[in-house]
C-alpha cells in the first residue's frame, strides 16, 4: 500500500502481487481473475514519486516514534509471539496510521505490493506516514491472520479489507482487499513483506482518479 499513496496529491505528491510480497502479479490467489503483470514503467512511476514525496516530507516523519519506543524493545520467542503482535498492530489500524511495532521487522526487511519494491523498516515507516494526511475516515479490517503452511520456513499470513475516501477534490474511494505474507528468519524476525491485492495495479490507480462523491464506505 506504501506505493498507491503516490499518486494521491494533484501535484507530485499518494501500496499487494499474489502474496504480501510484491511479485509482479497483483490478484490475490484463488481469484477467478487472471493475473497480470505489472507494466514496469508503472512501478518505475511509483518508485520515482514516492522518492519525490519523501524529500518534500523531510523532517515530519518522527510522529508517533516516540510513543512506540517501548513496544519497538519487545523479546520475541517464537511465531506466536509475531502473530499476537501484528494482530495488536492491525487492531490498531497501522496501515492507516503509520504506527507499527518496528521492533519484530529486520532492519534490511524488504517490503513489496504491487506497485513498489524496497528494503528497509525506516523507509517502509516513512512511506506509510507519507499516506497518513490523505486518508478521510479509513478502515482497515483484519478478515484473519493465521501461521503459514510452508514447513519450511516461518511466516504468518493476515488477510484484510482497506476502504477509504481520499482527500482530494473528488474524493476518490479506495476499496482494496488484500493479504500480507510475513516471513521469518530463524530469529523470529520479519524479513519479508509481501502484499497481494484482489485488483491489478492499475486498477487501484484508476480508484484514486474516479470520483467517490455520493458513495458510502463499504
Amino acid at each position: 500500500m506504501a506505493g498507491i499513496c503516490c499518486y494521491v496529491r494533484p501535484f507530485p505528491v499518494l501500496q499487494r502481487r499474489t502474496v504480501h510480497g510484491f511479485r509482479c502479479c497483483s490478484v490475490l490467489p484463488n481469484n477467478n481473475k487472471k493475473e497480470t503483470p505489472t507494466p514496469q514503467l508503472l512501478k518505475i512511476a511509483v518508485t520515482g514519486v514516492t522518492e519525490l514525496l519523501r524529500l518534500f516530507s523531510f523532517g515530519r516523519d518522527r510522529l508517533d516514534t516516540v510513543s512506540y519506543e517501548q513496544r519497538d524493545e519487545l523479546s520475541v520467542s517464537g511465531i506466536d509471539d509475531i502473530l499476537m503482535i501484528l494482530k495488536s498492530d492491525y487492531e490498531n489500524a497501522y496501515f492507516v496510521t503509520g504506527i507499527f511495532t518496528t521492533a519484530i521487522y529486520a532492519e534490511d526487511c524488504t517490503f513489496e505490493d504491487p506497485t513498489i519494491k524496497f528494503r528497509g523498516k525506516e523507509l517502509y515507516s516513512r512511506n506509510l506516514k507519507l499516506l497518513v494526511p490523505f486518508f478521510d475516515h479509513p478502515s482497515i479490517v483484519l478478515q484473519k491472520i493465521e501461521k503459514g503452511v510452508n514447513s519450511k520456513t516461518n511466516s504468518v499470513l493476515a488477510t484484510w479489507k482497506l476502504r477509504t475516501y481520499l482527500k482530494l477534490p473528488w474524493r476518490p474511494f479506495i476499496s482494496i482487499d488484500g493479504s500480507t505474507v510475513y516471513d521469518l528468519d530463524d530469529k523470529f524476525k520479519i524479513v519479508r513483506h509481501a502484499e497481494s491485492w484482489d485488483i491489478s495495479a492499475l486498477e487501484a490507480i484508476g480508484q484514486i482518479f474516479t470520483p467517490g462523491f455520493g458513495r458510502p464506505a463499504e
